[in-house]
Protein backbone atom coordinates (compact mmCIF):
# COMPACT_ATOMS: atom_id res chain seq x y z
CA UNK A 1 0.00 0.00 0.00
CA UNK A 2 2.86 2.08 0.36
CA UNK A 3 3.86 2.10 -3.24
CA UNK A 4 0.33 3.79 -4.07
CA UNK A 5 0.68 6.39 -1.34
CA UNK A 6 -1.72 4.88 0.94
CA UNK A 7 -0.26 5.37 4.33
CA UNK A 8 -3.27 4.35 6.83
CA UNK A 9 -6.24 2.73 5.72
CA UNK A 10 -9.06 0.21 6.64
CA UNK A 11 -9.49 -2.42 4.09
CA UNK A 12 -12.86 -4.50 4.42
CA UNK A 13 -12.92 -7.57 1.79
CA UNK A 14 -15.82 -9.32 1.40
CA UNK A 15 -14.72 -11.97 -1.04
CA UNK A 16 -11.87 -14.12 -2.87
CA UNK A 17 -9.59 -11.81 -4.19
CA UNK A 18 -6.44 -12.15 -5.58
CA UNK A 19 -3.04 -9.41 -4.87
CA UNK A 20 -4.11 -8.50 -9.10
CA UNK A 21 -7.96 -7.72 -8.25
CA UNK A 22 -6.74 -5.47 -5.16
CA UNK A 23 -4.48 -3.69 -7.28
CA UNK A 24 -6.80 -3.13 -10.31
CA UNK A 25 -9.15 -1.97 -7.79
CA UNK A 26 -6.41 0.71 -6.01
CA UNK A 27 -5.13 2.09 -9.50
CA UNK A 28 -8.54 2.40 -10.63
CA UNK A 29 -7.19 2.37 -14.78
CA UNK A 30 -8.01 -1.32 -15.19
CA UNK A 31 -10.92 -2.51 -17.46
CA UNK A 32 -12.24 -6.20 -18.35
CA UNK A 33 -14.13 -6.80 -21.30
CA UNK A 34 -15.56 -10.04 -22.32
CA UNK A 35 -14.29 -12.72 -24.08
CA UNK A 36 -15.94 -15.32 -26.52
CA UNK A 37 -13.92 -18.49 -27.12
CA UNK A 38 -14.49 -19.84 -30.91
CA UNK A 39 -13.08 -22.97 -31.19
CA UNK A 40 -12.04 -24.00 -34.97
CA UNK A 41 -12.45 -27.55 -36.79
CA UNK A 42 -15.40 -29.04 -35.14
CA UNK A 43 -15.71 -31.38 -38.45
CA UNK A 44 -12.78 -33.57 -37.51
CA UNK A 45 -14.24 -33.62 -33.17
CA UNK A 46 -16.80 -36.41 -32.84
CA UNK A 47 -20.48 -35.14 -31.91
CA UNK A 48 -19.68 -35.82 -28.18
CA UNK A 49 -17.18 -33.15 -27.87
CA UNK A 50 -19.12 -30.61 -30.17
CA UNK A 51 -21.63 -31.10 -28.10
CA UNK A 52 -19.21 -29.96 -24.70
CA UNK A 53 -17.73 -27.08 -26.19
CA UNK A 54 -21.18 -26.09 -27.04
CA UNK A 55 -22.93 -26.06 -23.80
CA UNK A 56 -19.70 -24.28 -21.96
CA UNK A 57 -20.83 -20.48 -21.24
CA UNK A 58 -18.75 -18.14 -23.41
CA UNK A 59 -17.92 -21.08 -25.99
CA UNK A 60 -18.94 -21.63 -29.64
CA UNK A 61 -17.80 -24.07 -32.13
CA UNK A 62 -17.50 -23.43 -36.05
CA UNK A 63 -15.98 -24.47 -38.58
CA UNK A 64 -14.45 -22.53 -41.30
CA UNK A 65 -13.15 -25.03 -43.92
CA UNK A 66 -16.94 -26.41 -44.23
CA UNK A 67 -18.73 -23.13 -43.26
CA UNK A 68 -20.35 -24.51 -39.90
CA UNK A 69 -22.04 -22.45 -37.64
CA UNK A 70 -20.71 -19.33 -38.81
CA UNK A 71 -23.89 -17.32 -38.84
CA UNK A 72 -24.30 -18.74 -35.32
CA UNK A 73 -20.72 -17.23 -34.33
CA UNK A 74 -22.59 -13.51 -35.80
CA UNK A 75 -25.48 -13.55 -34.21
CA UNK A 76 -23.39 -14.69 -30.50
CA UNK A 77 -21.06 -11.77 -31.32
CA UNK A 78 -23.60 -9.19 -31.49
CA UNK A 79 -25.80 -10.32 -28.44
CA UNK A 80 -22.42 -10.64 -26.24
CA UNK A 81 -21.25 -7.12 -27.35
CA UNK A 82 -24.93 -5.75 -26.90
CA UNK A 83 -23.93 -3.86 -30.38
CA UNK A 84 -27.85 -1.76 -31.40
CA UNK A 85 -28.21 -1.00 -35.19
CA UNK A 86 -30.26 1.67 -35.72
CA UNK A 87 -30.76 2.88 -39.11
CA UNK A 88 -31.77 6.63 -40.47
CA UNK A 89 -35.01 8.12 -42.34
CA UNK A 90 -34.70 11.06 -44.25
CA UNK A 91 -38.35 13.25 -44.50
CA UNK A 92 -40.51 11.68 -46.84
CA UNK A 93 -38.09 8.98 -48.18
CA UNK A 94 -37.86 5.48 -47.02
CA UNK A 95 -35.23 4.43 -44.24
CA UNK A 96 -31.53 3.43 -45.23
CA UNK A 97 -30.74 0.26 -44.31
CA UNK A 98 -27.53 -0.27 -45.62
CA UNK A 99 -25.35 1.26 -43.00
CA UNK A 100 -26.77 1.62 -39.53
CA UNK A 101 -25.34 3.70 -36.85
CA UNK A 102 -24.02 1.08 -34.35
CA UNK A 103 -24.60 1.68 -30.89
CA UNK A 104 -23.40 0.02 -27.54
CA UNK A 105 -24.48 0.60 -23.92
CA UNK A 106 -20.73 0.62 -22.62
CA UNK A 107 -19.50 3.14 -25.27
CA UNK A 108 -22.01 6.11 -24.39
CA UNK A 109 -25.39 4.42 -24.37
CA UNK A 110 -27.96 3.57 -27.19
CA UNK A 111 -30.27 6.78 -26.67
CA UNK A 112 -31.39 9.58 -29.42
CA UNK A 113 -28.83 11.61 -27.81
CA UNK A 114 -25.57 9.17 -28.35
CA UNK A 115 -27.29 8.60 -32.08
CA UNK A 116 -27.37 12.32 -32.83
CA UNK A 117 -23.56 12.83 -31.22
CA UNK A 118 -22.75 10.09 -33.70
CA UNK A 119 -23.90 11.52 -36.50
CA UNK A 120 -22.65 15.12 -36.19
CA UNK A 121 -21.61 16.55 -32.80
CA UNK A 122 -24.08 19.84 -33.47
CA UNK A 123 -27.13 17.83 -34.04
CA UNK A 124 -28.01 16.96 -30.37
CA UNK A 125 -27.95 20.99 -29.73
CA UNK A 126 -30.27 21.03 -32.72
CA UNK A 127 -32.60 18.21 -32.20
CA UNK A 128 -35.96 19.27 -32.09
CA UNK A 129 -37.29 15.78 -31.98
CA UNK A 130 -37.14 12.02 -32.71
CA UNK A 131 -38.94 10.10 -34.99
CA UNK A 132 -38.91 6.44 -33.80
CA UNK A 133 -40.10 3.44 -35.82
CA UNK A 134 -39.30 -0.08 -34.42
CA UNK A 135 -38.92 -2.12 -30.74
CA UNK A 136 -38.84 0.35 -28.30
CA UNK A 137 -41.94 2.75 -29.98
CA UNK A 138 -44.81 2.62 -28.14
CA UNK A 139 -46.53 3.62 -31.75
CA UNK A 140 -45.27 4.22 -35.00
CA UNK A 141 -43.72 7.02 -35.53
CA UNK A 142 -43.26 8.03 -31.51
CA UNK A 143 -42.43 11.76 -31.33
CA UNK A 144 -39.22 10.85 -28.95
CA UNK A 145 -36.76 12.80 -27.16
CA UNK A 146 -32.57 12.75 -26.78
CA UNK A 147 -33.00 10.35 -23.43
CA UNK A 148 -35.43 7.84 -25.01
CA UNK A 149 -33.38 4.44 -25.45
CA UNK A 150 -32.94 2.89 -28.78
CA UNK A 151 -33.46 -0.75 -29.61
CA UNK A 152 -31.74 -3.00 -32.31
CA UNK A 153 -32.97 -2.24 -35.64
CA UNK A 154 -34.82 0.77 -34.83
CA UNK A 155 -35.73 3.45 -37.15
CA UNK A 156 -34.65 7.67 -36.61
CA UNK A 157 -35.92 9.86 -38.20
CA UNK A 158 -34.24 13.62 -36.60
CA UNK A 159 -36.30 16.69 -36.71
CA UNK A 160 -33.98 20.10 -36.43
CA UNK A 161 -34.95 23.33 -33.98
CA UNK A 162 -35.65 26.64 -36.62
CA UNK A 163 -33.35 29.17 -36.77
CA UNK A 164 -30.29 27.60 -33.90
CA UNK A 165 -27.54 29.42 -34.42
CA UNK A 166 -24.79 26.68 -33.10
CA UNK A 167 -22.08 29.47 -32.46
CA UNK A 168 -20.88 33.16 -33.45
CA UNK A 169 -20.95 33.45 -37.13
CA UNK A 170 -19.44 36.82 -38.49
CA UNK A 171 -18.81 38.39 -42.12
CA UNK A 172 -21.09 37.56 -44.46
CA UNK A 173 -22.06 34.14 -42.76
CA UNK A 174 -24.38 35.91 -39.92
CA UNK A 175 -27.78 34.49 -39.72
CA UNK A 176 -28.71 37.63 -37.83
CA UNK A 177 -29.11 41.05 -38.97
CA UNK A 178 -27.95 44.43 -37.37
CA UNK A 179 -30.56 46.36 -39.27
CA UNK A 180 -33.34 47.39 -37.36
CA UNK A 181 -36.72 45.30 -37.68
CA UNK A 182 -39.12 48.66 -37.89
CA UNK A 183 -38.22 51.80 -39.73
CA UNK A 184 -39.68 54.31 -37.10
CA UNK A 185 -36.03 52.15 -35.10
CA UNK A 186 -33.62 53.51 -37.18
CA UNK A 187 -31.09 55.96 -36.09
CA UNK A 188 -30.79 58.63 -38.71
CA UNK A 189 -27.85 59.85 -40.05
CA UNK A 190 -26.85 63.47 -39.50
CA UNK A 191 -27.40 65.69 -42.01
CA UNK A 192 -24.27 66.75 -44.30
CA UNK A 193 -21.90 69.91 -43.92
CA UNK A 194 -22.24 72.20 -46.59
Amino acid sequence: MHEYKIHHCELLIREDITVDDLIDVIEGNRRYVKCLYVFNKIDVCSIEEVDQIARAPMQIPISCYQKLNLDGLLRRMWREMELVRVYTKKTGSKPDFDEPIVLTPDRGGCNVGRFCENLHKDLKAELKYALVWGVSAKHYPQRCGVAHMLHDEDVVQIVKKKNVVTGELRGRFKQTSDKPLKLCDREKKAKLKT
